[in-house]
């Protein structure tokens, strides 16, 4: 399942987006968001992330 961004936690600092091999995590207008279509669940960006708002979709 593609990893999901929980927007509560997402300070929007980009650290997830830096380090998914994909280019799946973009800004938003309020938090980053996850394209489901490009994201390969390689758990990157939730390993990156200090406020761990990425999470394995469900």
């Amino acid at each position: 399942m593609p990893y999901k961004i929980q927007e509560d936690k997402c300070t929007s600092c980009g650290t997830c987006a830096e380090q998914c091999p994909q280019g799946a995590v973009k800004p938003g207008p309020t938090a980053y968001s996850i394209s489901a279509d490009l994201c390969i669940d390689c758990g990157a960006c939730e390993a990156a992330c200090p406020s761990g708002a990425p999470v394995p979709g469900s």
